[in-house]
């Protein structure tokens, strides 16, 4: 055991970084929390809020028969501060839990930097080895490129990235509310979205030839283009065929105009962004076109004609480690044990899963500090399924993961219908996590 007066340290105050530390200091031990915004910058980020959604504003879908959606109630019942502040910025959008992103984040960082035991430091932490104690490393796909060099070189092993990228938000006041419709897809929820249909397919191919000939925004040179699969930019869905986004994003099935009881040819789906419904994101429109091309290309949307754009999309690199070659299913460096990681450079994809990681590897910081036993949380829980994922040293090619059932073990028999199945999965997982409940509460 370190000595038990010095503080933990944790760097960057992103979603896992204030998991972490809100987790650490529920044990009673004092935090340090480094975090580098805003004496310095970086191309995603636009506030000085801890736990700023750069991307979307959705952590996707909030029922149990979804794999993201158990992994949110099992943060629930492990009393997460993010899942806290998500569940009371709640804004509408259907069966996914979206938030309004700025008291989301001003409420995470309200209670960060008021709690007594918790001490924020504003710099960028260069060298890792030069801090005393343990140490959680959660400092995100965005880290910065010294202390990318010095993790590097620290884990001794390959360093790895992949490009990200954020969709952009439009003025509500600012569409055209003739075409623009409310619903939400098979009605779910309370028409939560506002729906762009390209009604024929002659007008839909126009704008799939303009977003796929449409100009980009330069790429460094050093920086090799890897996208992973579940962002993809829309304007590289569009490469891949004619018909590739229609079978994502803009998947008309499920969305009727109630004005005309027709289906569109493919619909573009605009989610609410803040609380007050001023502001929308384009759905599945992460891209890295330049500003002026997605004015123009984004503007052949049925509905967007004259959009005001508040913030155009942006790419960025996400950058993560090799985690099954030198992590354990603690988070826990295994080189050097008094070092955890947590947060996306870890391959866990997605908001909620970065959340559960940080909390996952503050429980088990604050353990090994105090000297109490390990604890495992088991392979028929989300959050196991998370950590046996990213430590399994039989994984070959390892790629970022956002959760899903097939990272948790079978039932071992066969039921067709998915949703039941999934609902089953699900009640075993939480069942499962009565056992970690009863040590850590």
């Amino acid at each position: 055991m370190l000595k038990a007066n010095k503080p933990i340290h944790v760097i960057g105050a992103g979603l896992a970084g204030c998991e972490a530390a809100y987790q650490i200091i529920r044990y009673g031990i004092p935090v340090i929390l480094h975090e580098m915004r805003p004496v310095k910058s970086d191309e995603a980020h636009k506030t000085a809020d801890f736990a700023e959604l750069v991307c979307s504003n959705s952590l996707r879908a909030n029922n149990l028969e979804n794999a993201v959606g158990l992994l949110k109630e099992e943060m629930r019942r492990l009393d997460s501060l993010i899942m806290q502040q998500a569940d009371k910025h709640q804004i509408p959008a259907g069966g996914a839990l979206a938030v309004d992103r700025e008291g989301f984040a001003q409420g995470i960082t309200e209670i960060i930097k008021n709690h007594p035991l918790i001490t924020v430091v504003y710099e960028e932490v260069t060298d890792l080895q030069q801090l005393e104690g343990y140490v959680v490393v959660a400092s995100g796909p965005l880290t910065s490129a010294v202390l990318a060099e010095n993790i590097k070189k620290l884990v001794e092993a390959d360093y790895f990235h992949f490009f990200d990228a954020a969709a952009p938000i439009v003025t509500a006041e600012s569409l055209n509310y003739e075409k623009v419709y409310r619903a939400s897809r098979y009605d779910k929820g309370d028409a939560d979205y506002l729906n762009c249909p390209f009604e024929t397919k002659e007008e839909y191919l126009a704008f799939w030839e303009a977003l796929r000939t449409a100009e980009l925004a330069p790429v460094k040179e050093f920086e090799k283009e890897v996208f992973f699969e579940a962002c993809m930019p829309i304007e590289e869905m569009a490469r891949r065929g004619e018909d590739t986004m229609r079978f994502g994003p803009l998947k008309p099935v499920g969305l009727v105009d109630q004005r005309t009881g027709k289906q569109a040819y493919a619909v573009v789906q605009l989610r609410q962004d803040n609380a007050a419904a001023s502001l929308y994101n384009l759905v599945g429109f992460q891209t890295h076109l330049k500003w002026p091309e997605q004015k123009r290309v984004f503007g052949m949307i049925p509905g967007l004609e004259n959009a005001e754009f508040v913030r155009y999309g942006v790419m960025h690199k996400n950058s993560y480690i090799n985690s099954p070659k030198l992590l354990n299913d603690k988070f826990n460096f295994k080189a050097m044990p008094r070092f955890y990681f947590a947060g996306q450079m870890t391959g866990v994809e997605g908001y909620v899963e970065s959340a559960a990681s940080g909390l996952m590897a503050g429980i088990h910081t604050a353990r090994a500090y105090l000297e109490l036993p390990d604890i495992t949380f088991p392979k028929e829980t989300a959050h196991g399924a998370l950590a046996h994922y990213i430590s399994n040293p039989e994984i070959r090619d390892f790629q970022p993961m956002n959760v899903n059932f097939g990272l948790l073990p079978s039932l071992g028999k066969k039921i067709r219908n998915k949703k039941e199945k999934n609902a089953l999965i699900a009640e075993r997982s939480l069942n499962a996590l009565q056992d970690v409940l009863q040590i850590i509460k």
